[in-house]
């Protein structure tokens, strides 16, 4: 997949580099940002996790991983994954922001352009994204640009020893409206 450069009002989208590691750490190595993604996002963030994650997303080119460049480094992440067999035509939306920058409407806008992205640029017609219960922020994000709410998962999640429900939101290619 060809990774876009994307430039907003207060950040930039735009694909991942090895000279990110001392930032990227600088901004994962957070327990509040952790708490909210997967395990596979570690908590404490490394050096070594930075390197590693950063030559693994580099060399992939079958998804769009972009970092969230804020003032002048990169404070996040947003990812596009296509999905493969039957649900070739969906893609899951996943992203995660320096606590720094929470709350001042950056990944709102951020999931937006890569909405707008995934339906002008590619062939996928439904994005999907899965949210932890006690994540109602970025459940917001979602509903700004159009996600509704599809399921919740019971006690599907166990992070930090506890079990979640997760909140499954999608968009449809269709219901989506230009903005």
């Amino acid at each position: 997949m060809e990774l876009p450069t994307i430039r907003r009002q207060g950040f930039i989208l735009r694909p991942w580099d090895l000279q990110d590691a001392t930032a990227l750490v600088r901004h994962a190595d957070n327990p509040r940002v952790a708490g909210n993604l997967r395990d596979g996002f570690p908590s404490p963030y490394t050096p070594a996790d930075a390197r590693n994650w950063l030559n693994s997303v580099i060399s992939n080119r079958s998804a769009a991983v972009l970092a969230v460049e804020v003032d002048g480094e990169a404070a996040g992440g947003l990812g596009l994954y296509p999905q493969q067999d039957v649900y070739r035509l969906n893609g899951e939306i996943g992203y995660w922001l320096s606590e720094r920058y929470w709350g001042k409407g950056i990944m709102t806008e951020a999931v937006g352009a890569m909405v707008e992205f995934a339906f002008t640029r590619t062939d996928l017609l439904r994005l999907f994204a899965g949210v932890f219960e006690n994540n109602l922020s970025s459940m917001r994000v979602l509903e700004k640009n159009g996600f509704i709410r599809e399921s919740v998962h019971k006690k599907a999640v166990i992070k930090g020893g506890e079990r979640l429900d997760e909140h499954l939101f999608s968009l449809l290619r269709e219901d989506w409206t230009h903005r």
